[in-house]
């Protein structure tokens, strides 16, 4: 097999693609003058709440804010519990803190690692106000059993979609069935600003009002302060570059999907090697493409890789609660054994719409290469 080099995120040769309308978008907005806010920021908020069929989305400077504003805009603070997944980027157990709250965490389920109802049915208290599911590197949660728990409990739903723009569950696109949700435009998000970007996506006219005033000093226009508030405002720089890059996501999507497929046929049936679980309801766009592999071999599996040009990524190398900023929880280190298992066995390939079936089959072909070469006698090997 011939060497290939294979980054696990390439974000030139998208920018590469789409460099020209880029530069139209960006130097049109440059010459308007309105740097903060300004019409790009509005026609970006106009266009994602359309995509994801919301009343409003509203930008703010990241995806870690847009959670935070979202949770105390929906009036989240002092005394409560937020349910969080222990398997999550640490944004979003940091963000309910910033709110004010207390995260409480719960395992995820095997296999596709995301919260169920049933897990979080077990951690409600009489001080729980609100859930958080994390639609997981590009996957839905199992939002129908989720609200239908939220609503008998009479707790709220705050979507954490930063890994799942334009993911769908049961016909409907995350970030349209919570009180609000947050989304990240971090550059290789599927839809990636040059730089920090995020939104709240709401139906709720309160919560988007709250939010509009959280993120700009309190106020809807300059030196009104009706609220402690934030800076936060999304840049007319990032609202350029996402408006042009929206037009592209949708296939984009279809082709990390088509990556996927591919994948799941190159790697499936290496011992060691599970391919991700994909829910019948929801429709994957696949953030990122995470195999689970037998803990004993994985990082020696990263180190192979590497050693041949393949970048590879950990999502994520410790749960929120072995994470030393989060040890004030009061947790041990034997809860939430899903997440821990998985913090030992998960590893993601290069997933980008751009990549080449040729990289593909590289990556493949190694992973394969090492695994049986190293497989035990007892599975098979000589």
């Amino acid at each position: 097999m011939g060497e290939v080099t294979v980054p696990f995120v390439d974000l030139t040769a998208q920018y590469r693609a789409i460099e020209g309308e880029v530069r139209v978008a960006v130097d049109g907005m440059l010459a308007g003058g309105a740097y903060v806010l300004g019409s790009a920021v509005a026609a970006f908020e106009e266009e994602f709440a359309a995509y994801l069929g919301v009343r409003h989305a509203v930008g703010v400077a990241n995806g870690t804010d847009a959670l935070t504003l979202a949770l105390r805009a929906a009036g989240i603070g002092a005394g409560d519990e937020v349910i969080v997944p222990a398997n999550t980027f640490v944004a979003t157990a940091e963000a309910v803190v910033h709110a004010g709250a207390r995260p409480v965490l719960v395992d995820v389920s095997p296999g596709a690692y995301l919260v169920d109802a049933g897990g979080l049915a077990e951690r409600i208290t009489a001080r729980s106000r609100a859930v958080i599911p994390v639609h997981l590197y590009g996957q839905p949660a199992e939002m129908e059993p989720i609200l239908d728990l939220a609503d008998a409990r009479g707790l709220l739903v705050i979507e954490d979609a930063a890994q799942a723009h334009g993911a769908v569950y049961r016909g409907r696109k995350v970030g349209s069935f919570g009180r609000a949700a947050s989304f990240s435009f971090y550059p290789a998000k599927n839809l990636g600003a040059y730089g920090d970007a995020g939104a709240v996506a709401t139906d709720d006219d309160v919560v988007a009002d709250a939010v509009r005033r959280l993120r700009d000093h309190g106020g809807l226009q300059k030196y009104q302060h009706d609220v402690i508030g934030y800076t936060s405002r999304l840049d007319a720089v990032q609202a350029a570059v996402l408006r042009t890059k929206l037009q592209y996501l949708d296939r984009w999507n279809a082709r990390r999907r088509e990556h996927a497929r591919l994948y799941d046929r190159l790697l499936a049936g290496i011992p060691g090697v599970a391919v991700p679980v994909q829910l019948l309801e929801a429709t994957h766009v696949f953030h990122l493409y995470v195999i689970t592999v037998d803990p004993q071999r994985r990082d020696a599996l990263r180190q192979d890789l590497r050693d041949h040009g393949i970048g590879t990524g950990i999502h994520y190398p410790l749960p929120v609660h072995l994470t030393p900023a989060f040890r004030f929880l009061g947790y041990s280190a034997g809860d939430f054994p899903v997440a821990v298992r998985a913090s030992q066995s998960v590893l993601s390939l290069p997933m980008y719409p751009e990549l080449s079936a040729g990289q593909i089959e590289c990556v493949a072909g190694h992973i394969r290469e090492f695994m049986q070469a190293r497989m035990p006698k007892d599975e098979g090997g000589e």
